[in-house]
């Protein structure tokens, strides 16, 4: 969440319920020097690479002593390695100093990069391109902390899914971007016989690296996080820490790998688009560049409907959907690629897209990556959320370290298969098949990632829901809820419209059936139990509620202790009142409208009921009432306040 004071007009508008376009963010001084600033950098580190890889593959004899079968690995390996040895002290300087100053800096020192660069082009010296690479892996080394760490610093808490969701788009458009300038560049200098391409490609990172630099100088101060910090320069230990300071809180670390793997994912089929275009496709190097630009739509539209799916704040629930649309289009991918017709030459653009059975292949490149987009911008919105904002850019830096971790066992697994003779589609069904193990296994370990997708699904299938006054729900501190009990997906449906995770207490015995107990228990629900049943569980609920709140916790229960079995409200228990006397703190009073009826409450309406009455799909309404004090939240008006907000519709 932001870090920085909410001006009058913003507060107004969200008070109001207004929640403009995130596009808007693009006219605001707040956010749009920093996105363009951010987007040219990434531009330019893909037209240099693809500039560079272009020209040693095909005029490999203009550079001596490089060998054009492995020059791209030895590019991608030098960009990579300022991140594992630079990302610890990175993420300490963006805590520690102004990240506006230090993005001016950043956008300076790539100025003088790629002049480095030029001077390479120009004289055809591998030295000093290979340098210019090492080099420009350090600018974006410590670029990267200070980026993600910028967005939760100056955005407020419902447009950070938004800005995250621009950052991408901007970023795999920028790829696309300095794929193609690349490209052209240099294939200038091999059309015409001349080396044209290597001082146009010069001419442009310079270019490039300039308008970054005027772009940086709009962002606006960006106070550091912690300017007393000492910095350790000794990048082996520091590593270590920030490992460990990331391991700190099992969601965030988990995300981190989360999203590492999705670069593992994305390197493997990004490397793999040459050979794939070549041997599998039949096709030219064009449609390479067709490819990528598949990939980087899909990517891009996906970042950018994450803001309409999660409803403007953090939703968990689309990771999930995200690694089940990664998998899915990644295995159709595999089959498409056995059921292409074969042609005697390279195909060019033109004639690959006027065979039908090729636009299936370009169709899962394209779900695949957008489904990626869902799953990458929430865990990202995840990661910047709920770390400390003292050592944000640190954890980043963390997750940096493990992004270039897992490319490097990307490229060993990719070199090892293909050794063992796997071509290029058993590879993506490799990558695949390990993506399901992967997902099973942090959400094995973090269920809050599944439970916010079942919830997020139930809401945007089984039912169309309302929801009144969502900002009564505390953005944070510690509060009880208390709702109706209408059905048996009442805690996931509240679930699905917090803007913050929450402890649930529930009966029991739903602890005692094998998949919802161990679900709930991972979910760190909190079983009770009446007096009369176990007097010993009652107690240790009451201690594990006061200890959530005493954590600043969201508290919800079902006050009525079981399902309604009329429609009607239940009398309430005294269990709330008895959790306020050991944690006073606010209490809100919520209420659901629509359940009764539906095929998850005791009373079922029949089919032709639920069509002709309530459609394809159950409408209702979750109401929050204003937050009463402790001091006067009796039994008697938590009631009164439940029955009014829910009012004559069950």
């Amino acid at each position: 969440m932001s870090d920085r004071p909410i001006p009058a007009a913003r507060r107004a508008a969200r008070a109001d319920g207004e929640h403009p376009s995130q596009f808007r963010l693009l006219r605001e001084r707040r956010f749009a020097p920093f996105f363009w600033t951010q987007f040219l950098g990434a531009m330019n580190d893909n037209v240099f690479k693809i500039g560079f890889t272009s020209l040693v593959t095909y005029q490999a004899a203009r550079f001596s002593g490089v060998d054009p079968a492995t020059a791209a690995f030895m590019i991608s390996a030098i960009f990579i390695a300022p991140f594992l040895l630079f990302s610890a002290t990175s993420g300490q300087i963006a805590d520690k100093y102004d990240k506006a100053l230090l993005t001016r800096w950043v956008k300076t020192f790539e100025i003088a990069v790629m002049l480095v660069g030029a001077a390479g082009f120009w004289l055809h010296s591998a030295p000093l391109l290979y340098a210019c690479t090492f080099l420009m892996g350090v600018h974006s080394t410590v670029f990267g902390p200070v980026k993600y760490a910028y967005l939760p610093q100056n955005l407020d808490e419902h447009e950070l899914v938004g800005g995250n969701g621009l950052v991408e788009m901007g970023t795999f458009v920028a790829i696309l971007v300095g794929t193609i300038v690349g490209g052209l560049a240099a294939g200038i200098g091999a059309r015409a016989g001349t080396a044209g391409g290597a001082v146009w490609l010069g001419g442009i990172c310079i270019a490039v690296a300039v308008a970054g630099r005027f772009a940086s100088s709009f962002v606006p101060p960006c106070a550091p996080s912690q300017p007393g910090l000492t910095i350790n320069w000794n990048p082996v230990s520091e590593t270590w820490r920030n490992l460990k300071l990331a391991h700190r809180d099992r969601t965030v670390f988990l995300s981190l790998l989360g999203i590492s793997w999705l670069w593992f994912v994305g390197a493997t089929f990004l490397a793999s688009f040459f050979n794939f275009a070549k041997d599998v496709l039949s096709a030219d190097a064009d449609v390479v560049t067709l490819l990528l630009a598949m990939f980087s739509l899909g990517i891009g539209i996906g970042s950018l409907l994450c803001e309409r799916l999660s409803k403007r704040r953090l939703e968990i629930g689309l990771v999930p959907l995200g690694s089940i649309g990664i998998s899915v289009f990644a295995i159709d991918l595999f089959f498409a690629s056995h059921a292409l017709p074969r042609a005697g030459h390279l195909l060019s653009v033109g004639e690959f897209l006027r065979t039908s059975a090729h636009w299936r292949v370009l169709a899962d490149l394209f779900l695949l990556a957008m489904f990626g987009g869902f799953y990458s911008v929430p865990l990202y919105a995840l990661i910047q959320s709920r770390s400390e904002p003292s050592h944000r850019a640190r954890i980043i830096a963390a997750n940096n370290i493990l992004n270039s971790l897992f490319m490097i066992l990307s490229a060993l697994m990719a070199i090892g298969l293909t050794a063992a003779g796997v071509g290029i589609p058993g590879l993506f069904l490799t990558t695949a098949l390990l993506n399901v193990v992967v997902a099973a296994y942090i959400y094995a370990r973090v269920p809050e990632f599944l439970l916010r997708f079942v919830a997020w699904l139930l809401v945007h299938t089984v039912y169309r829901i309302r929801v009144v006054h969502a900002e009564r729900i505390p953005a944070r501190g510690p509060a009880v809820l208390v709702c109706n009990h209408v059905s048996y997906v009442d805690a996931l449906v509240i679930m699905a419209e917090s803007p913050r995770p929450i402890r649930f207490v529930m009966d029991h015995r739903i602890f005692a059936t094998p998949f919802a107990g161990w679900v709930f228990r991972h979910a760190k629900a909190i079983p009770v139990a009446p007096a009369h049943e176990d007097p010993a569980r009652l107690a240790a609920a009451y201690d594990q509620c006061a200890s959530a709140l005493a954590d600043g916790e969201l508290l919800c229960i079902f006050p009525e202790g079981k399902l309604t079995g009329t429609g009607e409200l239940n009398p309430f228990r005294h269990g709330v009142i008895e959790i306020l006397k050991r944690s006073p703190v606010p209490v809100v009073p919520m209420a659901l409208r629509g359940l009764w009826g539906s095929v998850f409450s005791r009373h079922a309406a029949s089919g032709l009921e639920r069509a002709v009455g309530r459609g394809l799909t159950s409408r209702l309404t979750l109401a929050v009432g204003e937050p009463l004090d402790p001091d006067t939240a009796t039994l008697d008006r938590l009631q009164q306040a439940v029955a009014a907000l829910r009012g004559a519709r069950r």
